[in-house]
């Protein structure tokens, strides 16, 4: 049975005080990578969204630790391109190499995991009761999906859009029952997104759900260290796979549990920071926060 709710509800909690930054944070990653050639200034940027230069600046670094100026300097394509894909470089070293303040204290994402059984999967959901709640999150809405069993999807929203989320979830798991609970999945929101909650003390755990060669898939990229990047021929050679890097690919374009299993860390063979399935200015945000993390 597939119980799917026609209108979302306005109970979505806060978890985060930085998620109202998002949507103007959305923006400033927008003109920087439309524009990273031109090195827009901060007043330059403050201008074009009607915000003074101090304000944006203490908007954005509150959200992402760095400033617009370092961020750009980490994340726009031309130094991406030559430091992840030429020299190899992972993040951290990629700050280092351009100047930036050094790390704090790493905080990294415990997790494990157990998969659905192929009969589960097949059975496209079957008996399985999946709870959600959409949270605020430094990404914007996050769609927060759990079964008794643990963390079963994380999905993104920009505003407006959180229904069109809800449906392409579910539709992965059309067997189901849907269930909007979002008290229970609140606690899964804060401490996906609070860094002072990813201790190994506590884990998160996480159920993935789908085919044998795309759980393969979802498992090599927890083991991507935050801060970091592998292309997808990287992937396929550690599954065993290493003329699979198109089905690779595909298997990370289905990751049902984003931002946790983090496919937002893989990246083409030439360095570039390729699509990504809630939109690549988000891709773009979640490694520029994860450089503000390290």
């Amino acid at each position: 049975m597939n119980i799917l709710a026609d209108t979302i509800s306005d109970n979505a909690v806060d978890n985060t005080p930085r998620d109202a930054d998002y949507d103007i944070v959305r923006q400033v990653i927008a003109i920087i990578s439309e524009e990273y050639r031109d090195q827009p200034g901060l007043e330059t940027i403050a201008r074009r969204l009607d915000m003074s230069p101090t304000t944006l600046q203490k908007t954005f670094t509150r959200w992402a630790g760095l400033s617009p100026k370092a961020f750009l300097q980490a994340i726009t394509l031309d130094h991406a391109k030559r430091l992840l894909g030429e020299e190899k470089l992972p993040l951290l070293d990629t700050s280092y190499e351009l100047g930036l303040s050094g790390p704090g204290r790493l905080h990294d994402l415990f997790v494990t995991h157990e998969s659905m059984s192929p009969g589960e999967w097949k059975a496209g959901g079957g008996g399985l009761v999946i709870r959600y709640g959409f949270h605020a999150s430094p990404f914007g809405t996050a769609l927060v999906m759990a079964t008794e069993r643990g963390l079963a999807g994380i999905a993104f929203a920009d505003p407006g859009e959180e229904k069109a989320a809800l449906e392409d979830m579910s539709a992965r798991w059309p067997q189901a029952c849907y269930v909007e609970d979002w008290v229970m999945t609140e606690a899964f929101a804060r401490r996906i997104f609070d860094p002072a909650e990813w201790t190994p003390e506590r884990p998160l755990k996480v159920v993935l759900i789908g085919t044998d060669f795309q759980v393969q898939v979802w498992e090599s990229l927890l083991k991507i260290p935050l801060g970091t990047a592998k292309t997808y021929s990287d992937i396929a050679r550690e599954i065993g796979r290493p003329k699979a890097s198109r089905a690779v690919g595909a298997a990370i374009g289905r990751n049902p549990i984003s931002f946790v299993v983090p496919c937002h860390r893989a990246i083409g063979k030439s360095g570039a920071l390729t699509g990504y399935h809630w939109g690549l200015t988000r891709k773009r945000a979640m490694l520029g926060w994860e450089a503000g993390q390290v």
